[in-house]
């Protein structure tokens, strides 16, 4: 297990028949049972992630805030678990702040995130009485003071705005800079008049700002030259409104064994020290810091288990290996060049001794889950679990080809909770009129 335990929950071992094993559980006897794709949670792995945030932030302010970013993965039991745990919970659309809803979040504890959140989705928002609103933009902001004031009250807010940090992460999950859809941007006044027109608006409660520069990061020296902007900012602003700082989340975590991501505990220490120590250096009472940890939470204890459907070599090129799933249940390496690791859940010590690209069974060239899979020898059959992959799989699933999405599972202590079943082809055509 050495090679990949990095990417695999620390719960993985290998059983006496020398089977992969999450949580107590062989993985070989979850497919056997729950078919095909499948993703498996390690549901302790979850819940002590989550105690490890709060525990790790509250060290440093027993104020600071943990909130789920739901969008990563939000499953019903997921949702149950976070409350659990004292967590809030980010939603980014009336979809999501429905399903926080359902289970059964507090609306108090609800932030609504989204950079075109539409009049429907305000309303449901403020029908709900969501605990915090992140305006994103000046339509939002004098969309949302009057939607409030029909409803006769008051909607406390965060802006949010871009520092114009931007990150070593990919383009399409750099969310910082200058140039982003997301939020206002420090340069050139926007965030100011955003927080003007906030302040102007009698509907509409101003409590602090929200940032978030970006996903999977491991240089997490950023979050303190984001601090150091943003505090001169509210320095600037004179900001006795602005009592909460909203870090946004980011974290990144290993999908290969080469990734050396920061612990839990090193981020909130970089969070925590640096807006306590660029706020002190401006003068200014600290804020309420709160994060949104989404990937780091759920991405190492969710692990997906295909099995192979076929091989094929073109000679002097390079060998095939189908599978029967893909990007219709795991979109990230279509999306943007994201990268796994893969081994055998029946002979996972197994030594690798090929290269093989991985596809999905998708009608279309780019289906490749894995470019250069080492694997050992397989065939037909065969079962091929990719780690790392509890972030942004089923979250992103799609009925593309008219494939059903994947059951889903958690295991503890030997204990197999199902938590979503795998979607029937009745339910592909049960909206069609």
């Amino acid at each position: 297990m050495q090679p990949l335990s990095q990417v695999l929950p620390p719960s993985a071992s290998t059983t006496p028949e020398g089977h992969l094993s999450v949580g107590g559980c062989d993985v070989v006897a979850l497919a056997e049972e729950f078919g095909t794709p499948l993703v498996i949670y390690d549901g302790g792995l979850l819940r002590d992630t989550m105690r490890r945030y709060v525990s790790a932030f509250r060290a440093h302010d027993a104020r600071a805030e943990v909130i789920y970013a739901s969008k990563a993965f939000w499953a019903q039991a997921l949702l149950r678990m976070a409350h659990e745990e004292g967590l809030r919970v980010d939603v980014a659309s009336g979809g999501e702040l429905f399903m926080a809803l359902h289970a059964g979040f507090p609306a108090g504890k609800i932030v609504m995130h989204g950079n075109a959140k539409d009049a429907r989705e305000l309303g449901e928002a403020l029908d709900a009485m969501v605990g915090l609103v992140v305006v994103d933009g000046l339509d939002e902001i004098a969309l949302l003071d009057r939607l409030a004031g029909e409803r006769g009250r008051t909607q406390d807010v965060l802006v949010r705005v871009t520092p114009g940090v931007k990150p070593s992460t990919h383009q399409y999950i750099s969310t910082g800079q200058i140039d982003s859809k997301f939020g206002f941007s420090l340069e050139g006044g926007l965030a100011a008049g955003a927080v003007a027109a906030c302040r102007a608006a009698p509907n509409i409660n101003l409590v602090g700002l929200h940032c978030h520069i970006g996903s999977q990061i491991f240089e997490i020296g950023a979050y303190r030259l984001a601090a150091q902007l943003l505090a001169a900012f509210v320095k600037e602003q004179g900001g006795d409104d602005l009592t909460i700082m909203d870090m946004g989340g980011g974290l990144g975590i290993a999908y290969t064994r080469e990734d050396e991501p920061p612990s839990v505990e090193a981020f909130a220490d970089m969070v925590m020290d640096s807006v306590a120590e660029e706020w002190d250096a401006a003068g200014l009472p600290r804020p309420r810091v709160m994060v949104e940890p989404g990937r780091s939470i759920v991405g190492r204890a969710g692990l997906t288990v295909y099995r192979v459907t076929g091989t094929k070599d073109i000679p002097g090129v390079r060998r095939y290996a189908a599978v029967d799933g893909g990007m219709s249940d795991l979109m990230r390496p279509m999306l943007y060049g994201a990268t796994y690791e893969a081994l055998l859940p029946e002979r996972p010590e197994a030594e690798a001794t090929e290269v093989l690209r991985l596809v999905g069974k998708h009608c279309e060239s780019g289906d490749v889950l894995i470019q250069e899979a080492d694997l050992p020898p397989i065939g037909p059959g065969d079962l091929v679990c990719l780690p790392a992959t509890g972030a942004y799989g089923v979250a992103m699933a799609s009925n593309y080809n008219g494939v059903t999405r994947p059951a889903v599972v958690f295991v503890d202590n030997g204990e197999v909770t199902p938590v979503v079943r795998r979607e029937t082809y009745a339910e592909l055509v049960a909206r069609d009129l």
